[in-house]
């Protein structure tokens, strides 16, 4: 199709939308909701079904809507707005008057009159059947709730308690508790009296695991017993967190497509619950295509993916995974690149990594794991090609714990063609052209998130140590640690605004002074969106290619490469708002440093000139591999220039990026984050955090 045809058919789409239902049809341009005072007048017009059209004109894609009107759902409505009043404490409440007036042919404005009347509050509150209960428990069950007399009687916050009684009353090994309650309002005085009564029968214990599987499954219905007795031990009190954390588990197992974790008949003569487990075996071998691009002011990539997994290669639910990326970067961009401009590069970029996984080694929780990871890549300072060997035993004894001790060696070959001055590749690699780190890596994670690609709510807790070199070999001795916490709060209807903040730090401590680039902290892109990918971090003039000096001046033409440093902070905090459908609108700020020295309580006065701070503004478009992210950021004017090293004799010029992608800025060369442009985007797939 066409784009002349394809913008046709989009608009007859549009056209057809504002199409009246039937001849006599009258579009609503306004509606008023009078006497609203307690009750915001914008909520009350959420919950009818009768609502205005936007100002937009109909045919706006997204922005258009045209209503018309519908006098059986107007009718309706005004009944619907005394009962939200209702809910809302205000039992009183009537519709007093209501107005349908035609302002013109095929045009109607609506106004409802209401009278709130007094407030309806809470005269007491009693709360029956908990006397039973061992002291203990009961204060379990009491703590917190919040309904007392004098407050304001909401349905919503009535219905919670009840809910919340009877969650803590199961969660205590009450397995049959049920909480019922009453509400008696007096009208004359509009005072409500509550009566909430719980019948809590015995408390039960766990019995026996039912495993409920494929008729030709291929995992033993003991393996996935053994799955849940990681949460659940016969004999336990009863908690329905307890069956919550074994489906966790049995699902965290990555074979089974539907998991269900219930609980069966209770035994009222052995006061024991058993529990029943249901599941549905997902593929076990899968194949996955697709591509993608990234794109911000100093890199552009495409790239093709594909993935393998066997999950259970040559039985025992042993995991293979194969995946693939090959590719093509730009630096800085496809435009540069075409046009030849200074420093512009453009090559291949590959990655394949092979993984095995074997489970359930001594324990439920213990895993062995061995991976060999090859790649190709371009950096702005470097291009590499090499990999990683990693042998590890990932421990998962809970599905929020993860601790993953392992082995790891490096083997690079690094390259760059850029003159460095006679100081060989050292100056700007930190190591040989042959770069060999062999280390230690623990790393351990708590995660509370309800969602990975798109988390609303929890939080998130890391931490990375390695320790390379010594008896271990390679070319450098050192320890680096990072740790990370993340959290996340939604609110507003539907929990549409999410509240997500992060806080990263990191240091490398060298016994010989030197670190290896690959061992190094870099920061910009998604980590700090004030700065372009890797972009935030100490820097190292080198001369241009075929550079010669300025025959006035004796000037070098030069250009900056980001070398990394041995300490990290970062810090962000996002607002993310649901705006429409699958759009997601974000305001953001950011903060980061990259110094060039360890970073230790001793010598936290060298990361204040270089800890920058950005503002930005975003959109997602969610998909089924995570939300398409665009964000552009405007960095703000506090701080030094970056930290510039140079190890050429000559005198050295580099480009210094003025204002936002080069657009106004003046002429100042030592504004914050110089010399890098106080403006950057983002183009990629997935959460920034």
């Amino acid at each position: 199709m066409s784009r002349s045809a394809l913008s046709a058919a989009l608009l007859a789409l549009a056209a057809c939308a504002t199409v009246p239902p039937t001849p006599d049809a009258r579009k609503i341009e306004h509606l008023e909701l009078k006497g609203a005072s307690a009750v915001s007048a914008n909520d009350t017009k959420k919950r009818i079904l009768t609502s205005e059209s936007s100002w937009w004109p109909g045919w706006m894609p997204l922005l258009g809507d045209v209503q018309w009107f519908d006098e059986s759902a107007w009718a309706a409505d005004l009944k619907r707005i005394e009962r939200y009043y209702q809910t809302q404490g205000f039992s009183l409440a009537r519709v007093t008057d209501e107005s349908v007036t035609d302002t013109s042919p095929g045009h109607v404005d609506l106004s409802v009159t209401i009278n709130e009347g007094p407030p309806t509050t809470i005269a007491s509150i009693e709360r029956l059947g908990l006397d039973a209960l061992p002291p203990d428990h009961r204060a379990t069950v009491l703590k917190g709730l919040t309904l007392a007399p004098g407050a304001r009687f909401l349905e919503a916050q009535w219905d919670q308690e009840k809910q919340a009684v009877a969650a803590r009353l199961r969660e205590l090994g009450y397995a049959e508790a049920t909480v019922d309650g009453d509400v008696q309002i007096e009208l004359t005085t509009s005072r409500a009296k509550l009566t909430l009564t719980a019948t809590t029968g015995p408390r039960y214990r766990f019995g026996k695991i039912f495993v409920a599987t494929d008729a030709d499954a291929k995992v033993p219905g003991k393996t996935i017993a053994q799955q849940v007795e990681g949460a659940i031990t016969a004999g336990d009190w009863y908690s329905e967190s307890a069956l919550n954390e074994a489906q966790a588990l049995v699902f965290q197992m990555g074979v089974f497509g539907a998991v269900k974790v219930n609980r069966g008949a209770p035994d009222h003569e052995l006061l024991t619950v058993p529990v029943v487990v249901d599941v549905r075996e997902a593929p076990f071998h899968t194949i996955r295509l697709g591509g993608g691009v990234g794109a911000d002011q100093v890199r552009q990539e495409a790239r093709l993916v594909a993935e393998y997994n066997d999950r259970n290669f040559f039985g025992g639910l042993r995991r293979f995974t194969l995946r693939g990326k090959a590719g093509w970067a730009f630096l800085p961009s496809v435009i540069d690149v075409a046009r030849v401009a200074d420093g512009a590069q453009h090559g291949p970029v590959f990655r394949v990594l092979t993984e095995l996984e074997q489970p359930h080694v001594f324990t439920r929780s213990l895993s062995a794991q061995v991976s060999l990871d090859l790649s190709s890549g371009l950096e702005p300072a470097y291009g590499f090609i090499g990999g990683t060997l990693k042998v590890g035993a990932p421990w998962r004894p809970t599905s929020t714990i993860t601790v993953f001790p392992s082995y790891n060696l490096d083997v690079y070959f690094l390259s760059s063609d850029v003159p460095l001055g006679g100081a060989g590749p050292e100056a700007l690699f930190g190591c040989p052209r042959t770069c060999v780190v062999s280390y230690l890596e623990q790393t351990f994670e708590w995660d509370r998130r309800d969602d990975r690609l798109e988390p609303k709510t929890g939080t998130y807790l890391g931490l990375s140590l390695q320790e390379g070199g010594g008896p271990l070999g390679g070319v450098f001795t050192y320890l680096r640690v990072s740790p990370e916490v993340r959290g996340y709060v939604s609110f507003g209807e539907e929990k549409r605004v999410t509240l997500a903040a992060r806080l990263k730090g990191g240091t490398l401590l060298s016994t010989t002074g030197d670190s290896p680039i690959i061992a190094r902290f870099f920061s910009g892109g998604s980590s700090m969106r004030g700065f372009g990918t890797r972009r935030l971090a100490p820097l190292l003039a080198v001369a241009k290619a075929n550079a010669t000096p300025d025959p006035a001046s004796g000037v070098v033409p030069a250009e900056t490469l980001p070398i990394g440093g041995k300490g990290l902070v970062e810090a962000s905090l996002e607002l993310r708002w649901n705006a429409v459908g699958d759009l997601v609108l974000a305001l953001f700020g950011d903060a980061g440093a990259v110094t060039y020295e360890t970073l230790g309580p001793g010598n936290l006065n060298q990361l204040w000139p270089y800890l920058y701070t950005a503002v930005g503004v975003g959109a997602r478009y969610r998909t089924p591999l995570g939300p398409i992210r665009l964000d552009l950021a405007f960095r703000l004017p506090f701080g030094s220039p970056q930290r510039v090293f140079q190890t050429d004799s000559r005198t050295l010029g580099y480009d210094v990026s003025h204002g936002c992608f080069g657009l106004g800025g003046g002429t100042n060369d030592t504004y914050a984050g110089s010399p890098d442009g106080l403006c950057a985007f983002q183009l990629s797939i997935g959460e920034a955090f």
